[in-house]
C-alpha cells in the first residue's frame, strides 16, 4: 500500500515495520509526531511512553534493548544535550537488540534556542549515522538502522530535519517483520562501564570504526549517479533535494544516507570523475571539513550559507547568483508575531508580573516563553529546558552581595518543571535560596501539541496514571509549606496576593498557577477541578473611556476599530482578565 505520509510518520512506520518493541521520547519539534503515531497506530504491537525528560528516553531504550527487544529514543536536536550522558557511554558498551535514536534537528530555528548541526555527536559518540532525504527514505532507513545496529552491536544516531521531518511524500508500505528478541545474559565485562572494562571497550570502538567505514563505501546508502563530469555535488538529507533541483540533470551526484563515518574512499572516487566538487549541506561544514582533510578540493560553505535553513532559491542564488521572480508582498501584512492565545492562563499571571517593578524574571522553554513579547515584557532570560529556577537562584545568591532586596522570579511550565525543573529547585531549597519559582500548571504539555506528562494523569497510550502531586513534591524538596501558594491565573487578585507573600517570604517560595490550557480538551480530571463552562465578555460603549488599559493584556481577541476597543467574539474565551484591568468595569460577561 502508497501512503503520502510526513517524515515523522514514516519513521514510525519504519519503527514498527523494523519490530520495534519499546519506544520512548520527550516531546519536542519537530520530533513529536513519531512517538505519538507509535503511541496510536501502533500500540498493540510497540509499547510507547512519553518520558519525563529526553535522559530518562534514552535510558529507559537502552535498558530494553540491553534486555533483547528492539528500542527507539526520539527527540529535537537540544534533548540530545540532555541525554548525551548515556548516550556517550552506550557507544561504548554497544547494543544487544537494536537500538536507534532520532535526533529531529531544526535548521533556521522554528521553534527552538538555537540551530546546532546534531551530525557531530555521532562523530562524538563513535556510532554509525544515517540520513533520509524525504519520507519514503525516513521508512526505509529506519529498518536498515536495526539491521545495521545489531550487525555491529552499536547504537545508531538517525538524522533527521524539520523538513523532512514535517513535508510529506509517497511512501509504500510493508508488513511488521517480528524482530526475534534475544535472550538477556548476564555480561559484566560488557555493560558495567567502570575504568577497568571501558578502557577495554574503547580498543573494541575503533575496531569497529573501521568496519564501518569499510561498509560506509560499499553500501547502497551512499549512492554517486553520474551524468556530466563538469560539476559534481555531494550532499545529504532534505540539501540533497534542493542540489537536485538546483544542479539538475547535467551534473553528478554522490548522495550520502549513511554519513558516520563518512565513505571516503567512495568521495574520492567520485571527486576523481568531476571537474568541480561543490558539497551541499545545512549548517555547519560537517562534510566538507572531513573531505578537505582528506586532501580533497571542494568548493562548500565559502558559497553556501552556514546560517539558517537552506531552500533551493538561497542554493540558486549562493551558486550561481541567481534569484526566482517571487511575488513582492507587504512584509508587515502577512507577519504575526507570536503572541499567547485568547484565554491563555499564563496571561493573568504574566499581567501581574509584568507591574512589578525591580525584579528579575528568569524564564524556560513553553508557550510561557511569549511572556516576555510586547506589551508584557514580563521575562528576562530564557536559556534551556530547566533552567530558569537555577538561573534564577545564581541571580539571587549575586544580588545578595551587589543589590540587597532585589528579588529574583523564576517562571516553569509543569512539563518543563516535571523535565529538568525538579532538581534546579531541588538545589534551590538545599542552597538556601532566596528566589520565587512559579509553576504554570496548564494541566498538559501546551507547546508540543498537548502530549501527556507524569501531572496529567495519562499515559502516551490514553491509560489512567498517578499524577505527581507538586506542592507536596515542593515540601518534600525542603520548600516550607507556608511558602507554597496556588492560585487562578485567571484571578488578578489571587496573582497580587501570592506574589506579595511569596516576594516578602524568607527562603525559597513556590507560586503553582492552575489553569488547563485553553486549547486542551478537558480530562476528567479538569471537569472534576475547574469551571470550563463557555462564556465569552463584550465592551459596553456608554462605560468605556477608550482608555485602552486593556490592550496592555496582549490578548488577540481585544483590538481597536475606529478607535474603540472591540472584543472578537468567536476568539474570546470569557477568561475576563481584561475586565479585571478595565478601570470603568466597562467590560462584562457576554453570556453562558
Amino acid at each position: 500500500m502508497k501512503q503520502l505520509m510526513t517524515g515523522n510518520e514514516a519513521a514510525a512506520r519504519g519503527a514498527y515495520e523494523a519490530g520495534v518493541l519499546f519506544a520512548a521520547a520527550y516531546p519536542g519539534t519537530p520530533s513529536t509526531e513519531i512517538l505519538e503515531n507509535l503511541g496510536t497506530l501502533y500500540k498493540k504491537d510497540v509499547y510507547s511512553e512519553w518520558a519525563p525528560n529526553e535522559k530518562v528516553a534514552v535510558e529507559s531504550a537502552i535498558g530494553a534493548a540491553i534486555a533483547g527487544g528492539r528500542a527507539l529514543a526520539c527527540m529535537k536536536h537540544v534533548g540530545v544535550n540532555v541525554a548525551a550522558d548515556p548516550l556517550m557511554t552506550f557507544g561504548y558498551t554497544g547494543t544487544t537488540a537494536g537500538f536507534v535514536i532520532v535526533s529531529a534537528d531544526d535548521p533556521g530555528m522554528h521553534s527552538s534556542q538555537n540551530e546546532q548541526d546534531n551530525r557531530y555527536y555521532a562523530k562524538f559518540a563513535k556510532i554509525p549515522m544515517l540520513e533520509p532525504s524525504d519520507s519514503k527514505e525516513a521508512l526505509e532507513y529506519m529498518k536498515a538502522a536495526y539491521e545495521l545496529s545489531e550487525k555491529w552491536s552499536t547504537p545508531v544516531f538517525f538524522r533527521m530535519t524539520t523538513r523532512v521531518c514535517h513535508s510529506k511524500s509517497i511512501v509504500e508500505f510493508g508488513e511488521r517483520k517480528e524482530a526475534k528478541p534475544f535472550k538477556y545474559e548476564k555480561n559484566i565485562a560488557r555493560y558495567v562501564a567502570t575504568p577497568a572494562y571501558a578502557k577495554v571497550m574503547r580498543v573494541k570502538v575503533e575496531e569497529r570504526m573501521k568496519k564501518m567505514e569499510e561498509f560506509s563505501n560499499t553500501t547502497d546508502l551512499n549512492k554517486p549517479e553520474y551524468n556530466g563530469s563538469r560539476i559534481g555535488v555531494i550532499s545529504s538529507g532534505v540539501a540533497y533535494q534542493y542540489a537536485r533541483e538546483v544542479f539538475g540533470e547535467e551534473a553528478s551526484y554522490l548522495k550520502l544516507g549513511f554519513t558516520h563515518p563518512m565513505p571516503m574512499n567512495l568521495i574520492k572516487e567520485f571527486a576523481s570523475k568531476v571537474d568541480k566538487l561543490y558539497i551541499v549541506e545545512e549548517l555547519e561544514p560537517y562534510m566538507e571539513d572531513q573531505i578537505r582533510a582528506a586532501g580533497i578540493d571542494c568548493i562548500g560553505k565559502a558559497v553556501i550559507p552556514n546560517i539558517g535553513e537552506l531552500d533551493t532559491d538561497r542554493v540558486r542564488k549562493a551558486v550561481f547568483g541567481e534569484e526566482n521572480d517571487t511575488i513582492k508582498t507587504e512584509k508587515k501584512a502577512v507577519d504575526r508575531p507570536p503572541t499567547l492565545c485568547a484565554g491563555c492562563p499564563h496571561r493573568g499571571f504574566f499581567y501581574s508580573l509584568s507591574k512589578r517593578k525591580g525584579i528579575m524574571v528568569t524564564g524556560d522553554i513553553g508557550c510561557y516563553t511569549l511572556g516576555n513579547a510586547e506589551p508584557l515584557y514580563a521575562i528576562d532570560t530564557t536559556i534551556c529546558m530547566g533552567a530558569s529556577i537555577s538561573t534564577g537562584h545564581g541571580a539571587a545568591k549575586v544580588f545578595e552581595k551587589t543589590e540587597p532586596g532585589k528579588k529574583v522570579v523564576s517562571v516553569i511550565g509543569d512539563s518543563t518543571f516535571l523535565h529538568t525543573g525538579v532538581s534546579s529547585l531541588m538545589s534551590a531549597a538545599y542552597n538556601g535560596g532566596n528566589s520565587v519559582a512559579v509553576i504554570l500548571d496548564n494541566r498538559i504539555t501546551g507547546m508540543t501539541g498537548h502530549q501527556q506528562n507524569p501531572g496529567t494523569g495519562y499515559t502516551l497510550m490514553g491509560e489512567p496514571a498517578p499524577q505527581v502531586d507538586i506542592p507536596a513534591l515542593c515540601v518534600a524538596m525542603g520548600i516550607r509549606a507556608e511558602n507554597i501558594f496556588i492560585v487562578n491565573p485567571n484571578n488578578l487578585e489571587e496573582n497580587d496576593a501570592a506574589l506579595d507573600k511569596a516576594l516578602a517570604a524568607e527562603g525559597p517560595s513556590v507560586i503553582i498557577t492552575k489553569w488547563p490550557c485553553i486549547l486542551k480538551k478537558p480530562s476528567d480530571h479538569d471537569k472534576k477541578q475547574f469551571d470550563l463552562s463557555k462564556k465569552t465578555c463584550k465592551v459596553n460603549a456608554d462605560k468605556c473611556r477608550n482608555c485602552k488599559m486593556c490592550l496592555k493584556t496582549g490578548c488577540p481577541a481585544l483590538f481597536a476599530k475606529d478607535g474603540k476597543v472591540v472584543i472578537d467574539q468567536g476568539s474570546c474565551t470569557g477568561c475576563n482578565v481584561c475586565g479585571q484591568v478595565c478601570p470603568f468595569d466597562a467590560i462584562e460577561k457576554a453570556g453562558e
